[in-house]
């Protein structure tokens, strides 16, 4: 059998991190068994979906690294792949279901119904749809639909079990008993979320359906549409949900959700891959670093685990830093031209001949680096010379004349230092501190102020020799001391 999966969001906001892993495991199972891989938007609800989302949901999927093989902008088959132009189909299979007898019109209002639920509440019973209208006789639901009555269409749920082999949970069953008569067609016209995505299921011939642990109370009643269409039902995998570190469901109160805002803020793509997949997917092993053709080759449906996954932050930065080690230093230029240009901090020369310095800056930085904008945030002393002095550093190794005067000296020992390069500078520093008996610290940490502002920083030697000689000098002449500043 083919394999088709798909991934329906509704366009109501941006591509959520928990939506962006149901994608990707729908995404995973497609490639790794050759299968086809399908993008549709649930937008029915005219009032909260926008182009705007359905824009943002696309730009998510493909940052991600998502690409989909039948829907929006690339067409397939079985268009269209919006809901919202797919109203007639959603229409006749409801008539289909009625046709059959498999389902009935209501004319309860939603009043009345409420009524009626709050009245059984009140008796302390538990209440659900009385099937009122079911019992009606055909001629009045006829007279009554002729006369322009509004109705809704409502599912008449069999008698016994409704059950399905879950990939994840195992076989499921539910009591139908404990179903009551869902509405598939409102009063009007439009379709509830049962009808329209089994219509769509069936339609594209869906062969296995990866959804989030909320739906589950959901398959039951889809189960029963497929089964009253004479259609085959799908394979069910419903994974674990994904929660914050309090190990309540995922939300902006745990930070950010949006796919986007991940970018925003610096993250790789291919580290919000690899961490997304395997929250709630663990291979046969304890590896956790994996490529994009890793995780193909490695992902299987059973590898999905039926417990909750935590979002954890801090570990989605360690994999982030994982990933920006892996990366040349050239395809970190190109990732960080545009947040460089942003800070104001680019030069056109960067591409021509400053490109080696830029490239050793960014060598320097990566084992430090754990998103994109420390290399433009964590030094920017070494784009300019506009330096801002960290008081208390200052105060620390610069506290008053001495310090100064030691650096002015040491700046004249390094004027001479040939090549200017992190080797001859390290043992020229070291010997002009053992001249004076100084401990070497006793030197470094002074001119790591004078030249960063900071009393933490990446390699003294190293950002040495990146500044240049009569940059590194001139810092040093200038340093600021803690009587003076």
């Amino acid at each position: 059998m083919s394999i088709r999966v798909r991934f329906a969001p509704s366009p109501t906001g941006y591509l959520h991190v928990g939506g962006a892993r149901t994608a990707l495991f729908n995404w995973l199972h497609a490639r790794q068994t050759g299968g086809t891989f399908i993008l549709r938007i649930e937008d029915t609800d005219a009032d909260r979906s926008s182009t705007e989302m359905v824009q943002g949901i696309l730009d998510g999927l493909r940052w991600l690294g998502l690409d989909w093989d039948e829907g929006p902008e690339v067409g397939g088959p079985h268009e269209p792949y919006f809901q919202s132009q797919r109203l007639d189909r959603y229409r006749a299979l409801a008539h289909e279901l009625l046709a059959g007898g498999r389902a009935y019109r209501c004319f309860c209002t939603p009043d009345a119904i409420k009524a009626r639920r709050e009245g059984a509440e009140a008796d302390g019973r538990g209440w659900k749809y009385d099937r009122v209208c079911a019992a009606l006789p055909a001629d009045e639901v006829m007279a009554r639909v002729d006369a322009g009555e509004p109705h809704a269409i409502r599912f008449l749920v069999p008698e016994g079990t409704t059950g399905f082999d879950d990939t994840v949970h195992g076989r499921i069953e539910f009591a139908n008993a404990d179903i009551e008569d869902f509405v598939v067609l409102r009063s009007d016209g439009h379709p509830t979320y049962h009808l329209s995505v089994v219509a769509d299921d069936v339609d594209m011939d869906v062969s296995h359906v990866v959804r989030g642990d909320d739906h589950i109370s959901n398959t039951p009643k889809h189960v029963l549409i497929f089964e009253a269409l004479g259609r085959a039902v799908p394979a069910f995998a419903h994974v674990p949900l994904i929660l914050g570190t309090d190990k309540k469901r995922l939300s902006k109160r745990h930070g950010a959700t949006s796919v986007m805002e991940y970018a925003r803020q610096g993250f790789l793509p291919e580290a919000l891959f690899n961490f997304l997949a395997l929250l709630g997917w663990s291979p046969a092993n304890d590896r956790e670093i994996f490529d994009k053709g890793d995780l193909i080759e490695a992902f299987s449906l059973g590898g999905i685990s039926g417990g909750n996954a935590v979002f954890n932050p801090d570990k989605l930065e360690w994999f982030n830093q994982q990933h920006i080690q892996r990366l040349p230093a050239g395809e970190i230029a190109r990732r960080i031209e545009p947040i460089l240009r942003e800070r104001g901090r680019w030069r056109e020369s960067f591409t021509t001949g400053e490109r080696a310095w830029l490239l050793s800056l960014i060598e320097l930085l990566k084992p430090r680096a754990k998103r994109l904008h420390d290399f433009a945030d964590e030094t920017p002393y070494l784009f300019g010379d506009d330096m801002a002095f960290d008081e208390s550093a200052v105060a620390r190794h610069l506290p008053d004349r001495d310090a100064h005067d030691l650096l002015a000296a040491l700046a004249g020992r390094l004027s001479s230092a040939e090549p200017f390069d992190r080797e001859t500078l390290d043992i020229a520093l070291r010997a002009f501190a053992a001249e004076r008996g100084l401990k070497a610290g006793a030197v470094i940490h002074p001119a790591r102020v004078a030249l960063t502002g900071r009393s933490v920083s990446p390699g003294l030697f190293e950002m040495m020799e990146l500044l240049g000689r009569d940059r590194t000098l001139a810092r040093l002449r200038s340093a600021p001391s803690g009587t003076s500043a």
